[in-house]
């Protein structure tokens, strides 16, 4: 299961909104096919393993990490796959949350006679597919909130400049999650400030949807990612409806969603529904500081990636990556469960998952 874990993880980023899975194929204690969930609409991690066999796959044991699919979806159900080659044991790592499969694919193995395992490392196969298991249940993106600071906590130094903060190795590392995740969201500010190309710029990977919340409207046409919006699929969020005043940026090859405001700025939960009606199901949110706050205050945040440099900048009015009215004790703080702390490079990423209403819930957790 491990290795079938392992195999998963080189579908990351192509196979959105659907999981990435791992398969692997054993006989005679010898490992005799495997394969993986490539590419969103591709056959999926079963049927690559049993492609990939070198002998026959009858009577063979298989470890997958996801229940196998029982519907026709993109491709066949993988349960028809697995009964057609005779398969005679199958181990699982985590139960699919998706109504269309879940537990309908064991039920359907085991009354042909196929010996099924359940949880066979399930918290591990879990949470390799928070993603998934969050956008499925409540059809809203996975938010992912990102910044880097210097250990002083700031995000620019006093005059504004912020380039660089980090080095090359965690620079290079965010680029990595900008493929991984489907969207990047900032807010007008951000533009106006940095014009960002919000684009990812490892060979091979592909770029993230950008989405842009512009409650009024005041990114200029000629910015970088309303320029570039007919080559990087560009969502612009607003209140605005003058069709005169969006024909600008129609024109660029924008999609404008429009938004509803809660006070002076969006709702970003009705924001959130909206692009996961689009399939968009993970988010990595590069703020800026007001933005960040009202992810976390609206509770549409999930998780934290906080990149912190060994270096201090000072200034009482140097940015910060987290605005807004702030909570008004300790006792208040958002809590984080599950960090990891990684050097990269010589700068530190702490990450972790923003507990759910003081208990340390999360929404990525199989559910009893």
């Amino acid at each position: 299961m491990r290795r079938a874990i392992d195999l998963a993880e080189k579908g990351r980023g192509w196979t959105a909104p659907n999981p990435v899975v791992g398969a692997v194929i054993v006989k005679n204690g010898q490992i005799i096919g495997e394969g993986y969930h490539q590419t969103y609409g591709g056959l999926h991690a079963e049927r690559n393993a049993l492609a990939s066999c070198r002998e026959s796959p009858a009577g063979a044991d298989l470890y997958v990490t996801l229940e196998p699919c029982c519907h026709h979806g993109k491709t066949p159900p993988c349960t028809d796959a697995l009964l057609e080659a005779g398969i005679g044991r199958v181990f699982i790592g985590a139960a699919d949350p998706n109504p269309l499969v879940s537990g309908k694919g064991v039920q359907i193995l085991r009354k042909a006679g196929v010996s099924v395992q359940e949880g066979v490392l399930q918290e591990a196969c879990a949470e390799q597919n928070r993603i998934f298991f969050h956008y499925i249940r409540t059809g809203t993106p996975w938010v992912v909130l990102k910044y880097a600071m210097t250990l002083d906590g700031k995000i620019a130094a006093v005059t504004g400049k912020s380039r660089w903060i980090t080095g090359e190795a965690a620079r290079e590392h965010v680029h990595r999650m900008r493929h991984e995740l489907t969207g990047i969201m900032v807010g007008s500010g951000t533009v106006l400030t940095d014009n960002p190309s919000l684009d990812c710029r490892i060979a091979g990977l592909k770029n993230p949807v950008r989405i842009v919340c512009d409650t009024t409207l005041s990114v200029p046409p000629d910015a970088l990612v309303i320029q570039s919006a007919a080559a990087q699929r560009t969502i612009l969020a607003t209140a605005c409806t003058d069709t005169e005043r969006l024909k600008p940026y129609l024109a660029a090859g924008c999609e404008i969603l429009p938004a509803i405001k809660d006070g002076a700025h969006l709702n970003l939960k009705q924001l959130m529904k909206a692009l996961g009606r689009q399939g968009i199901d993970s988010i990595l949110l590069e703020g800026g500081a007001g933005l960040h706050w009202a992810a976390l205050a609206s509770g549409i945040a999930d998780e934290v990636c906080a990149y912190i440099a060994p270096k201090l900048f000072g200034g009482a009015d140097a940015k910060t990556p987290v605005g807004g009215a702030g909570v008004a004790s300790p006792a208040e703080a958002f809590r984080l469960e599950k960090q990891t702390v990684t050097d990269i490079g010589g700068d530190l990423l702490i990450r972790g998952i923003i507990a759910r209403n003081g208990k340390g819930e999360t929404s990525c957790l199989p559910e009893s």
